[in-house]
């Protein structure tokens, strides 16, 4: 699952993960607050599975079975709207460069991982942290906004570009 936390993020109750299910593990991908690289953000996924963009001071997880683990990312940078920088694109067109991180997963663990970025999306790196000081840094954060990858908002935006009918 790619899930949310029953926890109002208002709250000074700090943010902890669930436990993994059984014989599966948790990834945990999170992102202080840094000015710099700061319009820089990555499509990320897991094992080929799109978790979504993550921005300042956001986290996101998900579980994985057990075994090896790909976190990869497509990257991307905001000026004002989104739009793709052309070192971000050339990196695109390099899918093998856009992995960020390849582990191997044990059942019934916690894996946290923390993104940073240069300027103008360049030096992303996805580096794994030790699980308390993961956990620490993460529970000051919010979730991140899951993607919207389904059919529907894909046909919903196609037929509102679509001349209306004669």
């Amino acid at each position: 699952f790619a899930g949310s936390i029953t926890l109002a993020q208002d709250s000074k109750t700090r943010a902890v993960l669930p436990a993994p299910s059984a014989g599966k593990a948790i990834v945990c991908i999170y992102r202080t607050y840094r000015f710099t690289g700061s319009a820089a953000h990555d499509e990320l996924f897991v094992n080929d599975t799109h978790l979504g963009n993550l921005l300042n001071s956001e986290y996101m997880f998900t579980e994985v079975p057990a075994g090896t683990v790909v976190i990869a990312g497509l990257p991307k940078m905001y000026y004002g709207s989104a739009i793709q920088s052309i070192g971000a694109a050339l990196a695109e067109a390099r899918k093998k460069e856009n992995e960020r991180a390849r582990f191997e997963a044990e059942a019934n663990k916690t894996y946290y991982f923390k993104w940073t970025s240069g300027a103008m999306a360049t030096g992303i790196k996805v580096t794994p942290v030790d699980p308390s000081a993961g956990a620490k840094e993460m529970s000051k954060l919010h979730l991140s906004k899951p993607p919207d990858d389904t059919d529907a908002s894909k046909a919903e935006t196609k037929d509102s570009r679509s001349p209306p009918p004669q």
